[in-house]
């Protein structure tokens, strides 16, 4: 017993710790292969990780093969390496987005509606006044009989009348964002004789957005305005009682949540 407990120890056989490595899953064999040069070199043979790529990147498998114009031996990826891109690449699709940098406190919303080129409607609001959906969705109404008598607007012809059904035609309804000390503006909508009026009912506008300005502008963004115009009728002659607006996403038909806005807005204000 003395003679064994005297004797040094033996490092296993390579082959053993291969043989090992075979039950382990691929976290552990990473974690393994950080012990020492000897178990990095043994543990990061392809024909341990090609089946644990194979199963979970199958697309990026077909990779360790191609070569380039050289066809030189350093082009060949090993399997492992293969493997951490695709975890990477994994980790990356569901990773949380970071918080907007703006917030909707910054932001000044500008709303106007003109008949003929008249104004009849001006509203300027920032985003802390604006009452948001309960559910944090980008969407907000705005009561605008109330802020005409609030604002005075009134006493300056503003009154939201469109005039008569069968000239709602000429109806432009414009939307823009502003960042706070007027350090970026977006034109959200410019929309001109666009809108399907119901009668009695509402008045609805939509334009599609352009891509963020990272990419290219040939890209669809995939997102649209959307306004529409509560309205009632006095005297024959439609009156504007309510704006609701909001940022659309035509791919799940869904308005966007409030931080998904501000992520794509100050694409346009930063």
């Amino acid at each position: 017993m003395s003679t064994l407990s005297s004797s040094p120890k033996q490092q296993p056989p390579w082959q053993v710790i291969v043989l090992v490595s075979t039950h382990l899953d691929p976290k552990t064999l990473a974690i393994a292969s950080c012990v020492c040069k000897s178990w990095s070199i043994s543990l990061s043979l392809d024909q341990l990780w090609q089946p644990l790529c194979c199963s979970h990147y199958p697309s990026l498998s077909t990779l360790h093969n191609n070569n380039d114009n050289n066809n030189s031996y350093d082009s060949v990826v090993s399997y492992r390496r293969l493997y951490a891109l695709g975890q990477r690449a994994s980790n990356r699709r569901l990773k949380q987005p970071s918080k907007p940098c703006v917030s909707i406190s910054n932001i000044i919303f500008a709303l106007n509606i003109y008949k003929n080129s008249v104004c009849v409607v001006s509203l300027v609001k920032n985003g802390s006044q604006l009452s948001f959906d309960k559910k944090g969705v980008f969407r907000f109404d705005i009561d605008v009989e109330q802020w005409l008598r609030n604002s005075g607007s009134a006493a300056d012809n503003k009154n939201g009348d469109l005039g008569t059904f069968d000239a709602l035609g000429a109806v432009k309804v414009t939307w823009d964002v502003i960042l706070e000390g007027y350090k970026g503006v977006f034109n959200v909508m410019n929309c001109k004789g666009k809108g399907r009026f119901v009668l009695g009912l509402e008045g609805w506008f939509s334009e599609e957005l352009p891509p963020p300005g990272c990419c290219s502008s040939d890209t669809v963004s995939g997102l649209m305005a959307d306004l529409r115009l509560g309205l009632k009728v006095e005297d024959g002659r439609a009156m504007v009682e309510k704006i609701s607006a909001g940022i659309l996403s035509i791919v799940s038909w869904r308005y966007l949540f409030v931080d998904d806005a501000l992520r794509y807005l100050q694409h346009f204000l930063v």
